[in-house]
């Protein structure tokens, strides 16, 4: 109460006089519209127009122009002056619980109306005084102490759960900060070992005389609780083992709700499903509860006050919580088509063709006809093992016609994938036969049975949208063995990309690319893993692999490409921005040549799309002395 009064002492209004100046009006315009017709007496008159002038330091200005009423009911059809006066005279005790959520609980408020021009202008003066700063801070962590039975587990770091608490002594106590900081500490002790934790106490007590606060926090773990056995729930077609496989949690665990968001992506990624719930079941322990509950009410009864006073009996350590996985089957077949376009291939249209169960494996394919591209597949892909492995093997035949060299590769191959979203990791075993036509040149054919090791290790903010981080791609293998291979050949090849902020609305972003190619022969060696450069991904202001070696009128791989890219982002807006880079690269024979870059430079705009970042491009290709439009979407790998 002392502090509603002494706010209340610090605010003056001061009205312009609507009542007088309506009755005024009223009674000149009865005058001068005695002779009108009825019509015209019985037409609703126009709202009232006026403005808001907000004088009030920092960033309260902006938090009282968004909130106040005045400015709410600004150009609302149904204004008149008595709605007017009344939004000015609440509008002090309005700022006043606005100011006090910024940490402001002592301000002087002055609301007048200055009706000298043509519309009235209400202007409200804010003097905050003095900040409420945080004195004291409280924090009684009561519970978290191990079941008896798991004594000897590791004790929950309750001093590192307090050391996380954000509202420090000394700084501004606002409202939101505060809910906020409530939030954090419960939500970081539920998300582990104590999801029954809950808050039994808070408390702000403001001193408005000291500008201080102090800050109370009780919070009760509740039992400390673990995973037990999995529970599947709505699979009819698919074997358990494709979810089973995929559950590292073990019963006994503690508690993670990460875990289980882990397990639901992982599940959710498959493409078995149409959408999945994990969850643990409290059931248990709400019985549990309900049954000491009873067992209290019954010993009170008995005992009277003296049971009331005893200590509640130890019953032991809480139940394991079943892990429930709750599914809904997507359908087994599925049949899609899509058209597009891309400024490296050109347009393009596909068919894909799904089924989830052939053989106990998920069968994808697709036929793609591009402008240059020509493909169609078909992979088999096996339900993740107990060791995490995710297994496939497919066929694929692609033709293309890409700088005067066309190429027709028809390709098996087995492929062993393994790891996580972070650090990801593959094998690869193919045999490829292929038919060559350098423009000029006569056909050729050549096979090689490769055996690829790859590794991408991530680390993002984001998958979707990166701001900050890296990407990093290695690969090493080659045909070594004189087995259903024409020339026997090593390569090693890498890329990555950076992610930088700059600013609070700039970034950059940096990236490389290297190979290399070790052979007696490069005839005999598949054009795929030779290597070119150019094109959207690669250096824009050319075309798609149009860095290369030239032979004839074409231009085919070479053993070696370096190139490497830096731009620089500004997000004008949250999904627009304008962007400027600078690309250098070239694929050639020899390390001397592949060094020699052939550069481009542009300016490009960029969308975030909710499939991802749309890129478009202006580049100018250095070498061609020529523009060059270069369209895409992300940038992952």
């Amino acid at each position: 109460m002392g502090q509603l009064t002494l706010a209340a002492a610090g605010s003056v209004i001061l009205l312009f006089p609507i009542a007088q100046a309506a009755a005024q009006e009223g009674g000149q315009q009865s005058a001068q519209d005695a002779p009108a017709d009825s019509a015209a007496t019985e037409a609703a008159p126009a709202p009232l127009q006026y403005e808001v002038k907000v004088n009030a330091p920092g960033d309260l200005d902006e938090l009282l122009e968004k909130n106040l009423d005045l400015e709410r009911f600004r150009g609302n059809p149904r204004m008149d002056r008595e709605q007017l006066q009344r939004l000015v005279r609440d509008t002090p005790e309005q700022a006043r619980n606005l100011i006090a959520t910024a940490g402001y609980y002592t301000p002087v408020v002055t609301v007048r109306v200055d009706t000298s021009g043509a519309k009235p202008v209400v202007i409200v003066d804010v003097d905050p005084g003095q900040a409420v700063t945080i004195d004291k801070v409280e924090l009684e962590l009561r519970g978290f102490d191990p079941t008896p039975p798991l004594a000897a587990s590791e004790p929950y770091d309750t001093e590192a759960l307090k050391r996380s608490w954000s509202l420090k002594t000394g700084s501004v106590f606002r409202q939101a900060d505060w809910e906020s900081a409530k939030r954090a500490l419960l939500r970081e002790v539920v998300q582990t070992r104590y999801p029954r934790a809950q808050l039994v106490d808070t408390q702000a007590v403001v001193d408005p005389e000291t500008h201080k606060v102090s800050l109370l926090v009780v919070l009760d773990s509740g039992p400390e609780l673990r995973f037990g056995e999995l529970r599947i729930e709505g699979l009819k077609r698919y074997d358990p083992s494709i979810i089973r496989n995929l559950d590292k949690i073990r019963p006994g665990e503690y508690y993670s709700e990460s875990a289980l968001q882990s397990l639901q992506a992982r599940l959710q990624d498959t493409g078995y499903f149409a959408s999945v719930e994990v969850s643990a079941d409290m059931s248990s322990i709400l019985s549990e509860q309900i049954e000491a509950g009873q067992e209290s009410q019954q010993a009170e009864a008995e005992g009277g006050s003296a049971a009331a006073e005893a200590k509640p009996v130890n019953r032991g350590p809480a139940p394991l919580l079943p892990l429930v996985v709750r599914v809904t089957e997507n359908k087994q077949q599925n049949v899609s088509a899509g058209l597009g376009f891309s400024t490296n291939t050109g347009n393009r249209a596909q068919l894909n063709y799904d089924n989830l169960n052939v053989w106990g494996t998920r069968f994808k394919s697709a036929i793609t006809m591009e402008t240059k591209k020509q493909a169609a597949h078909a992979n088999f892909y096996f339900p993740t093992t107990e060791r995490g492995y995710n297994d496939s093997a497919g066929a694929s035949f692609e033709r293309s016609d890409i700088s005067n060299e066309i190429t027709a590769v028809t390709t098996i191959s087995a492929k062993r994938n393994w790891g996580g979203t972070n650090l990801e990791r593959s094998l690869t075993f193919e045999f490829l036969s292929e038919d060559k036509t350098v423009v000029g040149l006569e056909q050729t054919r050549s096979k090689s049975l490769p055996l690829t090791y790859a590794i991408t290790k991530r680390s993002l903010d984001s998958l979707l949208f990166p701001t900050k981080g890296y990407v990093i791609n290695a690969q090493v293998g080659g045909a070594l063995l004189p087995v259903l291979t024409d020339e026997r050949f090593v390569r090693v090849a890498g890329k990555a990309v950076y992610y930088r902020p700059l600013g609070e609305k700039g970034e950059l972003i940096v990236r490389g690319e290297m190979g290399a190619l070790g052979s007696k022969e490069k005839r005999g060696v598949p054009a795929v893993y030779l290597f070119r450069a150019g094109g959207d991904q690669s250096v824009r202001g050319y075309g798609y692999q149009e860095l290369g070696v030239k032979e004839g009128d074409a231009t085919i791989g070479g053993r070696y490409m370096l190139t490497g890219s830096a731009e620089y982002q500004y997000w004008f807006k949250p999904k627009w921005a304008i962007a400027a880079f600078y690309d250098a690269g070239n694929a050639a024979d020899t390390v001397k040549a592949a060094m020699t870059p052939k550069s481009g430079y542009g300016l490009g705009g960029r969308y975030k799309s909710p499939v991802g970042p749309i890129n478009v491009d202006v580049a100018y290709g250095h070498a061609v002395h020529a523009y060059r439009l270069h369209f895409s979407l992300g940038f992952t790998f």
